[in-house]
């Protein structure tokens, strides 16, 4: 890896948690400057804009939410063991510092549903790939004999992400995490008696 490749990534790396915490109109260029201790020449001299930045942290933030959702499930070997990785990793989240200022994927659509079409997208594919890998898994239990053969896969897999980036949301707003632990809970519950056989 080059210096300009490291360079971007240190970038990225610093950027993310500001920008998920603070969103993209909230967050300045003398935030980027401050966290990185970087100029703004130097970050502009690897980054067209603050947009090519903020498109790049939100990716970053993502794929460290997907690398510990997976880290878990690879300790599960059943379909059910997974899907409630995903459940783990919530329920744990907020507790931790990077998820500790919310759901990149839940505060990066609320801000860039009007104002930011790029951003937007990037939620929107982050989503999509959410409920296919979801979706994945539920037909992999059901080719296992573990999950019940008449699923509607596709509903239950956009109910399981609505009800986490609920219970989220709500508990963000509130300040109080039994909304999200409610939600979890009543999705552990569902995940029994909906899928298992």
């Amino acid at each position: 890896m080059g210096k300009a490749e490291r360079t971007r990534e240190y970038i990225v790396e610093k950027t993310a948690p500001i920008f998920n915490r603070k969103g993209f109109a909230g967050t300045s260029m003398s935030d980027l400057t401050e966290t990185t201790g970087l100029t703004k020449g130097a970050i502009y001299g690897n980054f067209e804009n603050k947009d090519e930045v903020a498109l790049a942290a939100f990716d970053y933030n993502v794929e460290r939410m997907i690398k510990q959702v997976r880290t878990l499930q690879a300790s599960h070997p059943t379909a059910i063991g997974k899907l409630e990785a995903y459940i783990a990793v919530y329920r744990r989240g907020l507790f931790k510092p990077f998820l500790s200022t919310g759901c990149p994927i839940i505060n990066t659509g609320v801000e860039a549903d009007d104002t930011h079409p790029q951003l937007k997208q990037k939620v929107n594919d982050a989503v999509a790939k959410w409920h296919r890998s979801i979706s994945a898994i539920i037909h992999q239990g059901i080719r296992a004999g573990e999950i019940k053969e008449d699923v509607n896969v596709a509903a239950f897999a956009s109910l399981m992400i609505a009800m986490i980036e609920g219970g989220i949301t709500v508990s963000k707003i509130s300040g109080d995490l039994s909304y999200l632990t409610q939600s979890l809970d009543h999705l552990e519950q569902l995940i029994a008696l909906q899928l298992k056989k």
